[in-house]
């Protein structure tokens, strides 16, 4: 939905034009999964779809959220009433970015927001943070806050571990907050520090294909937490403040030290092999071997599959198919049970590749799959 779409919404709901129209985008993740909420490297890159919100201030204490997207009217929550983990509904998120707002002490009095989104929900390309980060930066501006991308991140993450109640990690909330059109953002999420890397795939003869399975997950839910806590468990037991600590050099030694614990010895391998292959990948794009990097996202696709164990029939359904299709690399990307995978093709090869997987989801008796190609995009941006 463009700007103006947004600011009609807003005008036939609460009877005035909104002071401005922002977007946020989703994200696809390169590569570095689950590396995020252990002090690891990351590799997204925004999406052309976003969550475009249309906004005015209110000084009445009055919260007022409206989306486009789910069949409910106004909702209308008092700000001293936001309280953490009492919202099970989508406004939580919204919700959850101004409660966060006001609990780093800034002077937030109340809102009218109109939101809709066009980025896929479920499908592991962050719609959430894509939603939590286009209300922070609305409200960022509109109560002249003067904070950067990265600490709205940063608040967002807040909202969504405390308020929400879901333990994500920093990256999907920075890729949305800062990325660049036609860079991957290679982001350090222990100091945040940031390094945009070139990836112009068309002008290589390149795409990146995204297939959304169809098949939904939710971080709320356990297996996400089980995984987390496996590798902070893997941490304590290694001695170090995160699994970032352990150097790719020394893995087969900690593997060693961590004995019988076989479900955290799986983890804290993907960790540290995803963290080296992370760095493999900036370091061939920026060598201009972009080809090269489809055996890394192989690689990460087994790690996730048979260490992390948070892959699924219809992910690694599409992967296969990819690659014997004639696919330069694939693997599934996101949080994982679901969601989305991509896959990195030579342009000639898109359509006999998207022909093969969607024929072989049809053999399978899954939904068929929703493919579409990503193009690395802006991040989030005030539009009016």
């Amino acid at each position: 939905m463009g700007a103006q779409q947004a600011r009609d919404g807003f005008e036939e709901l609460y009877g005035a034009a909104p002071e401005g129209v922002w977007a946020a985008p989703g994200r696809v993740n390169l590569i570095g999964e689950h590396t995020d909420y252990n002090d690891g490297f990351v590799m997204p890159f925004a999406l052309p779809h976003t969550a475009v919100a249309a906004v005015s201030r209110r000084t009445d204490g009055v919260l007022r959220l409206h989306s486009a997207d789910v069949e409910s009217g106004v909702t209308e929550l008092r700000l001293d009433d936001l309280a953490p983990e009492s919202d099970k509904n989508w406004t939580a998120y919204p919700a959850g970015v101004v409660w966060a707002l006001r609990e780093a002490g800034h002077a937030v009095t109340g809102a009218d927001i109109h939101l809709t989104s066009t980025v896929p929900s479920g499908a592991g390309l962050s719609s959430s943070a894509a939603l939590e980060i286009v209300v922070a930066l609305a409200l960022n501006d509109l109560f002249s806050l003067g904070l950067r991308g990265w600490q709205l991140a940063r608040l967002c993450q807040r909202a969504e571990n405390v308020y929400v109640g879901a333990p994500v990690g920093i990256m999907d909330q920075t890729a949305s907050a800062c990325c660049e059109a036609g860079h991957a953002l290679f982001l350090d999420t222990r100091d945040l520090s940031q390094k945009q890397i070139p990836f112009d795939l068309a002008a290589e003869g390149m795409r990146l294909l995204v297939v959304d399975t169809q098949v939904k997950h939710s971080h709320s839910e356990g297996e996400y937490g089980k995984r987390r806590a496996g590798c902070e468990k893997g941490a304590d037991l290694l001695g170090v403040d995160a699994l970032r600590d352990v150097p790719y050099a020394d893995l087969d030694a900690a593997l060693a030290r961590l004995g019988d614990e076989e479900e955290v010895r799986r983890l804290v391998r993907h960790i540290v092999t995803e963290n080296a292959r992370v760095e493999r990948v900036v370091s061939l794009l920026e060598s201009g071997e972009t080809r090269a990097i489809g055996p890394v996202l192989v690689e990460g696709h087994a790690s996730l599959r048979d260490d992390f164990r948070i892959s699924c029939p219809e992910l690694d359904l599409v992967v296969d198919t990819a690659l014997a299709s004639g696919a330069l690399g694939a693997r599934m990307t996101g949080g994982g049970f679901g969601g989305a995978a991509i896959v990195l093709a030579q342009e000639p090869d898109v359509d006999a590749i998207t022909k093969a997987v969607t024929e072989a989801f049809a053999t399978a008796g899954f939904t068929t799959p929703r493919v579409f190609e990503a193009v690395p995009s802006a991040g989030a941006r005030r539009l009016h």
